[in-house]
């Protein structure tokens, strides 16, 4: 009897048919330095000629970002991201970072820059400067020029490439980049434990080189998931993620000690010379990482004064939105595609100027939105400070009977209190809480959640103004200034400043008494002094907590009011604060979370309030 398998309706050898398309896609394993070669995708258009490269070096499989729609059309085949660089005619280029799927060597979570941390000699900067010396050698159809661009984790190869840059890399896009992840881009805020983020990407990035483990859950709600772990040490163990290499290390660096420090994006190119001009995007609402591009342009912007290589957007987007559709973002409806405006008429002058010697494009120093008011604003710095456009620092006070108002306070002994509860944190979100990428998850809207969740909890505090009569418009960084008592030796605070919507909205019934968060954060209380070193709290004892919050970029509507909330947990998002001082909270043993009497004072010695970024029209 034959064997069946002998007569194969497979062929041997089979050439797909692409004449039809309008690209070629070329796979190639460029070598590093030390011999190590990289995946490398190559797109290049049919009628090709003198065309500038954009590349993206992703730890997220090049070979898939790469194919978002099998098609033949290449607009197609790339991210959202690439629209207006196809269109142009540019030679896309993804690549493997070192590591991770079809590229060899390993890989290391952010990998540091040469030296303590990385002793390896190899880093995204030398990666990139190879990358960039092959690319420039060996693909005919171009001119010789090559842009970088990318978000989130590719916002971070992007930023590294210019560090020590090839002389061929003439311009960087990154899109909402991540810079530090201590202060407060993904993995801590300020000290407390971005666990329920941080954990599954571990994960998923370090358990396999493509990503093929998937965190896995055993309950709906995450909520009750993390609460039932008790700690980040028993969600880890109970995922077998001892050994994973980052895990090892966020362990033990809890505190923004060097480790933190010198890794830091925007302290780094602080220390180097600028010589690739930058077109630093941020989102308003990036729900990942929302410090970092603010953080870069405080630290970049001052070494080009005139705007010369250095340019700021702002726009009203979560952590992908500048990369994609944005027409809204959760109750928010925007005038028109804002992501797409952005790319078409901001992103692709800057680049084309650079890399085709086209006109100059007249990129604004500073774009921002303002929301509620929905406009583009030009500014010639962040926050506004020239005389037409002025930010001035008013302080919105706490008062009684959970008012808000520009008054300071003159009690002598006031305060108001809530009875905070490990066992019974607030959640982040309207529970139940369903991981990031889990059907019907809408992850990317959490920051412009409606707060009347928390707002009836006893364990939260609101204060908020009467009803505006003007329109208050707001422009940089607001900052938390609170005056806090704990029973406790330890405690976290999170300060929220919310948008309320009137009682009715006519356009949109739906939005009535809204409670749109605008600006949150948290600060893990045992950093109050210095970030860098972890001291227990003197229980009952009134201290000055100095709070940052995220660049707001809005107007107010005459009708609204402006909220604040004060609370203590901001679960499972970021990690329970036991309450009582322990040496590494991510071990905290049970027996230490304990409830505490929580006191936010407002007296004349100690006014709480928010200084806010009110910017002045003449």
């Amino acid at each position: 009897m034959s064997d069946p398998y002998l007569n194969s309706e497979t062929p041997e050898n089979f050439t797909p048919k692409t004449d039809t398309f309008d690209y070629t896609r070329r796979e190639e394993m460029i070598p590093m330095r030390d011999g190590v070669k990289l995946k490398t995708i190559i797109l290049v258009p049919k009628e090709a000629h003198d065309a500038p490269i954009i590349l993206t070096r992703t730890p997220y499989n090049a070979a898939g970002r790469t194919l978002r729609f099998n098609s033949k059309h290449l607009s197609m085949v790339v991210p959202q991201m690439n629209d207006t660089t196809v269109a142009a005619g540019y030679i896309i280029v993804y690549q493997d970072v070192r590591g991770k799927y079809g590229s060899e060597g390993g890989y290391m979570m952010n990998k540091p820059l040469t030296g303590p941390l990385n002793k390896t000699g190899t880093d995204h900067s030398t990666d990139t400067y190879d990358t960039i010396e092959w690319l420039v050698k060996n693909i005919p159809e171009s001119n010789g020029r090559v842009g970088a661009m990318g978000g989130s984790y590719e916002g971070y190869t992007t930023l590294m490439c210019t560090i020590n840059p090839h002389p061929a890399l003439k311009a960087v896009v990154p899109f909402a980049a991540m810079v530090d992840g201590w202060m407060g881009d993904d993995w801590f805020h300020m000290g407390a434990f971005r666990q329920e983020g941080t954990l599954p990407y571990t994960y998923a990035q370090e358990a396999t080189r493509k990503n093929e483990q998937k965190w896995w859950s055993s309950c709906y709600d995450t909520y009750e998931e993390y609460l039932r772990a008790g700690n980040a040490a028993n969600m880890v163990a109970s995922r077998g993620m001892e050994d994973l290499g980052f895990w090892k290390k966020i362990k033990e660096h809890t505190a923004y000690d060097s480790f933190w420090q010198t890794q830091a994006v925007d302290k780094i190119l602080a220390e180097h010379p600028i010589k690739v001009p930058m077109l630093i995007v941020g989102g308003l609402f990036d729900q990942e990482d929302i410090y970092g591009s603010p953080a870069l342009w405080k630290a970049l912007s001052p070494k080009d004064p005139e705007g010369e290589k250095i340019h700021f957007v702002l726009g009203p987007w979560n952590h992908g939105q500048s990369r994609r559709e944005a027409r809204s973002l959760g109750p928010m409806q925007y005038e028109g595609d804002t992501g797409a405006w952005f790319r078409r008429n901001i992103m692709q002058p800057f680049l084309d100027h650079y890399l085709l010697d086209g006109s100059d494009p007249d990129t604004p120093r500073v774009l921002a939105y303002s929301t509620g008011a929905n406009i583009w604003h030009r500014y010639t710095d962040w926050p506004p400070k020239q005389n037409k456009a002025m930010t001035e620092i008013h302080s919105l006070y706490t008062q009684p009977e959970g008012k808000l108002g520009f008054k300071a306070p003159i009690a002598k002994d006031a305060y108001d209190e809530y009875i905070s509860d490990p066992a019974k944190p607030v959640p982040y979100r309207q529970r139940p809480t369903i991981p990031s990428g889990a059907d019907g998850s809408t992850w990317g809207e959490w920051l412009v959640d409606d707060q009347r969740h928390t707002a009836t909890r006893t364990d939260v505090l609101v204060w908020s103004t009467e009803p505006l009569k003007e329109p208050l418009r707001v422009a940089g960084q607001p900052v938390a200034k609170l005056f806090a008592s704990t029973s406790g030796s330890d405690s976290d605070w999170v300060v929220k400043i919310i948008d309320v919507y009137p009682d009715e909205v006519p356009s949109n019934p739906k939005l009535g008494c809204f409670q749109m968060m605008l600006s949150a954060d948290v600060l893990r209380g045992r950093f109050r002094e210095d970030y860098a070193v972890a001291k227990p709290i003197e229980s009952d004892k009134v201290l000055e907590y100095r709070i940052p919050l995220p660049h707001v970029s809005h107007t107010f509507q005459p009708g609204h009011r402006v909220m604040v909330q004060v609370q203590s947990s901001w679960f499972p998002l970021y990690d329970r604060n036991p309450q009582t001082f322990v040496p590494n909270i991510m071990f905290a043993p049970p027996e230490s979370y304990v409830k505490a009497t929580q006191r936010v004072w407002r007296t004349s010695e100690y006014p709480t309030a928010i200084e806010l970024p009110v910017l002045k029209i003449d």
